[in-house]
């Protein structure tokens, strides 16, 4: 074996690192350790000591330790309690260790010794390090109280470079890393280096400490006068026996009173200790107040007697909504389940429907049917996930989330809580709100929702939640598979008629003052609101028109002491106006280059016409109407198909780079989008491109594909209605949607043929007038 490589007892020391030429003392307590020092005394008294890595590993092994580490000499062993021993030792030589061996009673350690530190011959550069670090120890000695001037002194005497960096490394006060690293340093520029390293940041951290000083020393000054003042209205407060006494007697009691578990309990008399302490401090003392308030504001196992009468909640549901089958289904279906488990899993809901349509609504009615304390989250706009979770007690003007301050709002652990306006969260810098609602919605986490500011485990598995949203493709995927969608479609014209009969004109009478007997809005006028004042998918539009006519009787019935407000056809112009909308009819007489199309919006359906012009030109093809990058995408898939299937509509194999095609949708200053006008855009340019006529009683709805094919779409409730309402007699659906239709009601459905198609040839083979039908049909096989 080398003289340099040997093998010796090993210690393995936590938070300590000894240098060359250092004498320390430290305490041993493992037994391995005692071992090892033992051995060590009964040889040459040498031990290599080596720190480890993680103070906390209470057995280290070879890769829990630095490799280098520092051979030294005992010096001495006193012996101290409970078996630990206190050692002096002296660090002579640096070593690396090689390898760590486990012997029955103590570590060996099998290390190779590190050769002294280069010397650097340059007396030039020499010089400059030695007064480079003295200057630098100079600077971080003058404001250190740790470094006495007598050491500063000693110290500074040394005029051998490496001596000066020996002492002041082992003098100077830096954590145990720091040292490692300088006793890893193998050459004399490395150690210069790293010791440089240190007193440089130390010297920096002196001095930003010492500018927070004078600052926080003349805040103090500034403060002094209100703290005086603050000690005198405390000893007014309790001359007059009032303060902060009264409040922790009265948290007291409520504690005692209240209904909680093990763990809550504790915490409040834990925060109402804290709020003793800390009464003479008036900002720390209101920020406890607070959360001593609104913990025993929340209802940990407090509830609400829920309904077991399954009829009255029929009742109340048929009362307060018409129509809205699935809804009211799914909502007693909850009922029953709850009556027969008592409790049973409670189910999240969400209502997806256009605005107006009655999903907040509903919600307000489940509650009255339930009897259950009704709770209304708005979460439009929200871009704050603090929003939800609530803010830590760290913040000023920290507080509760929307979810506990809900249930502080109910007083009771099991409330409807309605979320609404779900699809509209919003996210930035601050967080994902939609994030933190995956645990709110999540039946199998909520039990234990933490909110930030409470701190304590609430369990949310007893609210009904119900969220409402009126695009359910603006909601993140993993909180949509959370919820049960219920989607809420629109309403057709017989439904509206009910709903203002049954529910709009008595609830506006009664807002507007209006008695029984004073206003009779005759079901023609109705009708006629319908269908030409408002344009929407719910009825909202639908009650403001009935309020205005509200609004106008109560001004008759006392400027012209009318008794009975008479609203008819003829004379609802004087109540409203002139008519906003009218519903476009068709065209009888067949088109070239003119299809109907059906599409989807947020106030419901409509039909859309598109127009292709072809013209001499250079084989440009032309989109205009405002059309989305969906939209121009269905016109590109589409002129491709009709460019691979040329020939079996006659067209020839230059027509495409000797004319221009152009396609436009009217209303161009209306943004249009939405994978459905593919056939109808497709059927369009066949029609113009060949220059036969398209039937204009029929119209079209389905996206379609470079071979042809007919994909299904949605929304296809609401395009039936507008179809219906434009005097379309034939519709043609894609095959996929024929369920769909299945669930229609007859109303929607009844004077109006609609066809299920699976590719473009077999509508193009129904609304084209082709000049010759066995031709068509011989080039179409």
């Amino acid at each position: 074996m080398s003289n340099l490589i040997r093998v010796m007892p090993a210690v393995t020391l936590r938070g300590v690192t000894i240098l060359p030429d250092m004498i320390v003392h430290f305490d041993v307590s493992r037994d391995k350790s005692v071992k090892a020092v033992q051995s060590a005394m009964s040889s040459d008294q040498k031990v290599f000591l080596i720190t480890q890595r993680d103070p906390e590993v209470e057995h280290p092994g070879l890769f829990d330790v630095y490799k280098v580490g520092t051979i030294a000499k005992i010096k001495q062993i006193v012996k101290m309690p409970e078996g630990v021993l206190r050692i002096l030792a002296e660090g002579e030589d640096r070593a690396e260790l090689k390898q760590l061996r486990e012997k029955e009673e103590y570590l060996e350690a099998e290390i190779e010794k590190i050769k002294d530190c280069e010397r650097i011959e340059d007396d030039d550069v020499k010089e400059a390090m030695l007064r480079s670090m003295k200057e630098l120890f100079i600077v971080y000695g003058k404001d250190n109280p740790r470094i006495s001037k007598q050491l500063q002194k000693e110290i500074l005497k040394n005029d051998d470079i490496v001596q000066l960096m020996n002492q002041i490394s082992i003098n100077i006060p830096v954590t145990y890393q720091q040292r490692q690293k300088i006793l890893e340093a193998a050459s004399l520029a490395d150690r210069y280096e790293q010791l440089g390293l240190i007193l440089t940041k130390e010297i920096q951290i002196r001095g930003i400490q010492s500018e927070l000083q004078q600052k926080m020393q003349s805040q103090i000054d500034k403060n002094q006068k209100d703290y005086i003042l603050r000690e005198q209205m405390k000893v007014i407060r309790e001359e007059l026996g009032d303060g902060a006494k009264a409040d922790i007697d009265r948290f007291r009691e409520e504690t005692e009173k209240l209904t909680a578990s093990k763990e809550v309990m504790d915490q409040i008399y834990k925060e109402i200790d804290h709020y003793e302490n800390v009464s003479n401090n008036p900002a720390e003392g209101a920020v406890s107040r607070g959360y001593i308030e609104n913990l025993l504001g929340l209802p940990w196992n407090k509830t609400s007697r829920e309904t077991k009468d399954l009829s009255r909640a029929r009742k109340i549901l048929e009362e307060d909504h018409y129509g809205l089958i699935k809804v009211k289904e799914r909502i007693l279906e909850t009922l029953a389940v709850r009556m027969l488990t008592r409790k049973g899993d409670a189910p999240i809901i969400c209502l997806v429907g256009p605005p107006g349509t009655g999903k907040t609504s509903i919600a307000k009615s489940v509650a009255r049917a339930l009897k259950k304390r009704y709770i209304r989250i708005s979460l439009g706009g929200v871009r704050d996930e603090a929003e939800i979770r609530g803010h830590r007690r760290t913040y000023v003007g920290a507080m509760p989330g929307r979810i506990a301050a809900g249930l502080h709002q109910a007083g009771v652990k099991n409330p409807l809580m309605l979320l609404d306006e779900i699809d509209k969260i919003g996210s930035d810098y601050k967080g994902d709100p939609s994030s933190a609602l995956l645990e709110v919605l999540d039946s199998e986490q909520n039990s234990k929702f933490i909110d930030h500011y409470i701190e304590i485990p609430i369990d949310l598995s007893d609210v009904l939640f119900i969220a409402t949203a009126n695009d359910i493709q603006t909601i993140p995927r993993p909180l949509v598979d959370r919820m049960e969608i219920i989607e809420i479609s629109s309403y057709t014209e017989n439904e509206k008629m009910h709903i203002a009969k049954e529910h709009l004109i008595s609830k506006q009478m009664k807002a507007n003052g209006i008695k029984k007997g004073q206003l009779i809005i005759h079901d023609d006028a109705l009708e006629h609101m319908i269908s030409s004042y408002t344009r929407e998918a719910g009825v909202r539009g639908l009650e403001r028109s009935i309020a205005q006519i509200c609004r106008r009787s109560a001004r008759l019935i006392l400027e012209e002491k009318k008794t009975v407000s008479d609203v008819r056809t003829d004379n609802l112009e004087a109540y409203l106006g002139k008519p906003r909308y009218t519903i476009p009819k068709m065209g009888k007489n067949p088109e070239i280059g003119i299809v109907n199309g059906l599409a989807w919006t947020s106030v419901g359906g409509v039909t859309l016409e598109v127009e292709v012009n072809v013209m001499p030109g250079k084989g440009a093809f032309l989109l205009t109407g405002s059309l989305g990058d969906i939209m121009k995408e269905s016109a590109q898939t589409g002129i491709s198909y009709i460019r691979s299937v040329a020939k079996r509509y006659g067209i020839f194999d230059d027509f495409f780079k000797e004319n221009d095609i152009h396609i436009h949708i009217p209303e161009g200053a209306v943004p249009k989008d939405g994978p459905s006008a593919g056939v109808t855009m497709v059927t369009a340019m066949i029609s113009a491109i060949t220059k036969n006529p398209i039937r204009q009683d029929v119209a079209m709805t389905g996206e379609i594909t470079l071979r042809g094919r007919v994909l299904p779409i949605g929304g296809l409730k609401e395009k039936l209605l507008a179809a219906k309402k434009a005097g379309i007699t034939t519709a043609f659906v894609p095959d996929e949607n024929r369920p769909d239709v299945e669930e229609l009601d007859k109303e929607i459905t009844d004077g109006l043929a609609i066809c299920f198609v699976k590719s473009i040839d077999q509508i193009l083979e129904k609304v084209v007038i082709w000049p010759k039908t066995e031709k068509i049909e011989e080039n179409v096989s």
